[in-house]
């Protein structure tokens, strides 16, 4: 790194840009003190934790945009094996979280729109539509992307992710690491499958270590392993928490703040977080805090959020007392902790990294809805037929279905995008939630019935 290019780098991600960030969050924070947007009379006012979240992930972005002065830049997808990279030093970025930024910050349609205007289809994810457009336009709420050194696709989440590469490939002329796991139709995946994949792993390092420069210590991986299996945990721990009622925190909660699992898994800031994190949870539970005030009723997330309109969801189910307790979204990214063994080397990776729910069949997501049904004590379940999330939208209708027959819990299928707001219609959603809240037996929350 030259000289100039060392002073701009530590003048704004190690010291300008933290400071200003760090007086936005105690301005955010005194800002809160005297009176929030949440709707107070029927939700628990936001965690504070939320406020340290934003910084966090406004440092993460920051750092993006000065990376490439100092770092090797890896594009990831959010199932790679990003311990590796980490322990190389790498700065990653996961152009699906940064098309969730997109999406909450309401600029996704345009974006997409300059993708579909190159020809991509509608039909294709609306992450991959929203980061071809701002690839096309430059175009970002995060201030500017880092060019990729390196690019990492595994197919564990989606075969779609393939596709989406290659056209990262061939724009950025730069290497891409493709990671294919063998798909796990039910419990267990085959030794061959897994070696399969660890030999992948191997030569995946090869590829990282050249682009790199240096070659991959064990004691460094061992270590990021440690902190991603640390974060894990601490998440899952949190998720836990809603057993209790009312539960503290709702799926909404989850959904904010579990960027940094997702992209700062390995850092020990992370762990700092969840930990941060799991104590506040306790302290509402202690205090009989409940994220939705009269909780009558407890509901299971399925799919991707709708991120563009999470504060809709929040408050319509809110005002009828209704709790998002549980969500196979955000559970995917703790239920594989008691898999992750820093000392078990590429076998260990190699069979965490086969088994996110995406990779394996709708039997199992089956199974796992039903046992979150027992274990948070939930009354029903809504299924977010997402329109370009086509892996995770497979097999709704049956699982629908089953849910209802099997373990008498009724189940709501809501039909919309997890990032194109074209896609959500929200007259059919107000009816459609409409009619599930009277199916579960409740009526609108009133102030003076509860409050005096």
């Amino acid at each position: 790194m030259s000289a100039f290019g060392w002073l701009t780098y530590a003048w704004n991600v190690q010291l300008l840009g933290p400071a200003a960030l760090r007086i936005n969050r105690w301005l955010s924070e005194s800002r809160d003190k005297r009176g929030s947007r949440w709707n107070a009379e029927t939700l628990a006012p936001p965690l504070k934790i939320s406020f340290k979240n934003k910084e966090l992930v406004g440092r993460h972005w920051l750092e993006g945009r000065y990376a490439n002065l100092r770092h090797k830049v890896a594009w990831v997808t959010s199932g790679a094996p990003v311990e590796i990279f980490k322990a190389l030093d790498y700065y990653v970025l996961y152009p699906e979280n940064h098309a969730a930024i997109c999406g909450t910050a309401r600029v996704a349609v345009e974006l997409s729109c300059e993708a579909e205007n190159a020809g991509y289809s509608r039909d294709i994810c609306s992450y991959a539509r929203t980061d071809f457009g701002t690839l096309l336009s430059g175009k970002t709420p995060v201030g500017r992307l880092p060019k990729p050194d390196l690019l990492v696709a595994c197919t564990n989440i989606c075969q779609t992710v393939l596709f989406w590469y290659r056209v990262l490939a061939r724009h950025f002329h730069v290497p891409l690491i493709v990671i294919d796991t063998p798909f796990v139709y039910y419990k267990e995946a085959s030794a061959h499958a897994l070696d399969y994949v660890m030999r992948q792993l191997e030569e995946a390092i090869s590829v990282a270590e050249r682009v790199a420069g240096k070659s991959l210590e064990e004691r460094r991986l061992r270590t990021t392993a440690r902190l991603s299996k640390m974060a894990s945990e601490l998440w899952l721990e949190i998720m836990g928490r809603n057993a209790h009622r009312p539960a503290p925190i709702s799926v909404i909660d989850q959904f904010i703040q579990m960027a940094p699992i997702v992209e700062m898994r390995g850092d020990p800031e992370t762990v700092d977080f969840y930990a941060a994190m799991l104590e506040e949870v306790d302290q509402r539970i202690r205090q009989g805090i409940g994220a939705v005030k009269n909780e009558r009723k407890r509901l299971l997330w399925d799919n991707l959020p709708v991120w563009y309109r999470l504060r809709y969801l929040a408050e319509f189910l809110g005002e009828h007392g209704i709790a998002l307790v549980a969500s196979t979204y955000t559970n995917a990214w703790g239920e594989l902790a008691p898999m992750i063994d820093p000392d078990g080397g590429m076998d260990a990776m190699a069979r965490a990294y086969t088994y996110p729910i995406l990779n394996r069949g709708t039997r199992y997501k089956l199974e796992t809805m039903r046992e979150m049904i027992e274990r948070f004590d939930l009354d029903g379940v809504i299924l977010h037929s997402d329109r370009s999330c086509k892996p995770y939208s497979i097999g709704q209708m049956d699982q629908r279905d089953r849910l209802l027959k099997d373990h008498d819990t009724p189940a709501l299928l809501l039909e919309a995008d997890h990032n194109d707001s074209r896609s959500f219609s929200e007259e059919q959603i107000a009816n459609r939630l409409a009619a599930f809240v009277e199916m579960l037996g409740v009526e609108k929350w009133q102030r003076s019935a509860h409050w005096g």
